[in-house]
């Protein structure tokens, strides 16, 4: 019997209540879907962040999206780079830090406006790309909740100079380019994806989607203790 999660939990009682008891909400309004177990908790939690049932259905999964989160977690030396800083901020600090995971973003960067205003691109493509520059973004859990743009760069590092994330969250939300962007990143069958169909998106759903990723890694850990 594995014992409960402490990390990725709410820290007080009344909080775990809530919380536990608005997941069940979510299950037993959500009815049937097509998810797998494995899957189900990463869109039951995007649901709880915005009270919006329609990410059951929106949201797609490459087939080994949730274990190559997995892996990236338990690597012991994750990160996230994110597009904006609400995504690293929105991120518990203390769940990041009992696994290691360090969290990047440089989308204010002075480098980053400058080459974005010269080379008439966006700060979001120049964030990806100075993050490339760093080396940051191969084994990375990538996370893009604003800017399409941003997830469009992405995609052509991994087409045209071999990045290799571990994961890529991708959930910009917006009306131009957004809903493009996703399927762009859907066409990737040989890097993990997870993405939003259409519009819809934002930094709160790749926060909670990571926040789910974090809750079954420490799942996984206590039942691996439990066993040994």
């Amino acid at each position: 019997m594995s014992t409960p999660n402490v990390i990725t939990e709410q820290l007080t009682a009344a909080g775990r209540a809530i919380e536990h008891d608005s997941f069940a909400v979510i299950d037993r309004e959500a009815g049937p879907h097509n998810y797998a177990p494995e899957q189900w908790p990463v869109v039951r939690r995007m649901i709880h962040a915005n009270a919006d049932f329609d990410f059951n259905g929106l949201t797609e999964f490459h087939p080994q999206a949730v274990s190559a989160g997995l892996a990236a977690i338990f690597s012991g030396q994750a990160r996230v780079v994110a597009d904006v800083e609400m995504i690293c901020v929105g991120l518990s600090a203390p769940r990041l830090a009992h696994f290691g995971i360090s969290t990047h973003q440089f989308i204010s960067d002075p480098d980053v406006i400058e080459l974005a205003q010269t080379q008439g691109t966006t700060r979001a493509v120049q964030a990806m790309r100075k993050a490339h520059r760093l080396g940051l973004l191969d084994g990375a859990i990538v996370g893009i909740g604003n800017a399409p743009t941003a997830l469009i760069e992405v995609v052509r590092l991994i087409r045209e100079e071999g990045v290799r994330p571990a994961l890529v969250v991708g959930m910009p939300v917006g009306f131009v380019s957004a809903a493009e962007s996703k399927d762009l990143m859907a066409l990737q069958s040989d890097l993990p994806w997870v993405v939003i169909r259409g519009r819809k998106g934002g930094s709160t759903l790749v926060v909670a989607a990571i926040h789910a990723l974090l809750g079954m890694a420490e799942a996984k850990a206590n039942s691996k203790d439990s066993i040994a």
